[in-house]
């Protein structure tokens, strides 16, 4: 039986210069109730949701406490946008978490999951994911039942309600928890290689920029 919802963790308090800056991706296919699952967590610890309709998607910026450090964290979620991430890999590029939802009441949300996770390991191999199953207020019989796909890639299983707020709380403390583990113990290659992506094309822009200057030298006023 899933439990009541958590207190929240203590709160930092709204300032620049954070110590750690994390960034949380949420997957699942359309109305499965990934943006109630952040949304419920607003009330209790004040997010501040922006959307960025350029980029279909809608960013929750947080500030929380780890082991009594301040953590800015963004939780990107994909605003309804199944296939957003295919289309854009910066949706995961440089995220240090995933939680990834599926709908108790629909079958094929579940079945889905396999095609998300395996979008998400393209592009994140090693950062820590999280499996939530959502809407369990509908049929409470829902957290009797057994759900291989987390344990098939051991990967940690929460039984939420975005509606009530059942462990929405611990699912995001814990999301959190785990983001800045794995920022400050992992060299990252997938970063290391797009760091050096955007150096190069900062590089090119610059060359660029110098080729143009030169093609155009600056017109000297005729002489009297």
């Amino acid at each position: 039986m899933a439990e009541a919802a958590e207190q929240p963790q203590d709160e930092a308090p709204v300032e620049a210069g954070a110590e750690e800056a994390v960034k949380i991706i949420c997957l699942g296919d359309s109305a499965v109730g990934k943006s109630k699952c952040v949304a419920a967590r607003v009330p209790r610890a004040g997010f501040r949701p922006q959307q960025l309709s350029t980029f279909a998607l809608t960013l929750y910026r947080h500030r929380a406490r780890v082991d009594g450090k301040a953590v800015l964290v963004d939780f990107w979620d994909t605003a309804g946008q199944e296939r957003f991430q295919s289309m854009h890999a910066s949706y995961y590029h440089k995220a240090h978490a995933c939680i990834m939802v599926f709908d108790v009441q629909r079958k094929v949300t579940y079945k889905n999951l396999n095609n998300w996770y395996k979008e998400l390991r393209e592009f994140r191999p090693e950062i820590p994911c999280i499996v939530v199953a959502n809407k369990i207020d509908a049929d409470m019989k829902m957290t009797q039942k057994s759900f291989n796909f987390a344990r098939k890639f051991s990967l940690p299983f929460y039984f939420v309600s975005a509606a009530d707020g059942t462990n929405v709380v611990k699912l995001f403390n814990d999301a959190i928890k785990l983001a800045v583990t794995y920022k400050q113990n992992s060299g990252d290659f997938m970063d290391e290689v797009m760091q050096e992506l955007e150096s190069f094309d900062l590089e090119k822009k610059s060359e660029n920029l110098s080729d143009q200057e030169e093609s155009f030298p600056e017109e000297k006023p005729p002489s009297s």
